[in-house]
């Protein structure tokens, strides 16, 4: 089946009626978790996991692949699902209410000679305190629980 984006009004007309799911691609590696800087709102500026919506008629591992794609052009393979995540975006002026689901993934390989929609991406041993909130709280209980 065919997968398309809805055009952005629709995609906020219905999102702001329901949960958006999303698929969070977690890649570790002996250099630490890759995060993203946000460049756009909700919370610009803050570096966060790459992630995206899962599109109506998409498999849920084909969603990781394209986020993996489209975000950092890698190609990637899914290791596990780790867990959700659940967002609290009441503190901001969004529309949306997504829950991601979080899965850890291998890189396959990286894709030469494509654009990305980042600008900056970085690998962290620790999660730095500029991190989605939601997401640094789900990072640490996973990796570096005591």
């Amino acid at each position: 089946m065919n997968v398309k984006y809805l055009p952005f009004e629709e995609f906020k007309n219905i999102y702001s009626r329901v949960p958006r799911l999303t698929v969070e691609v977690i890649i570790k590696t002996k250099n630490g978790i890759l995060l993203v800087k946000r460049t756009i709102p909700p919370r610009k500026g803050l570096w966060h996991i790459p992630g995206g919506t899962v599109l109506m008629g998409e498999k849920i591992e084909d969603s990781v692949k394209r986020v993996a794609k489209n975000e950092l052009n890698f190609e990637v393979r899914s290791k596990k699902l780790l867990g959700i995540i659940e967002y609290n975006f009441s503190d901001e002026n969004y529309f949306s209410f997504p829950i991601g689901l979080a899965y850890e993934v291998d890189i396959i390989a990286e894709i030469k000679n494509s654009k990305t929609k980042i600008d900056e991406f970085k690998y962290f041993k620790k999660i730095p305190d500029n991190t989605i909130i939601e997401q640094k709280e789900f990072l640490e209980n996973i990796y570096y629980k005591k």
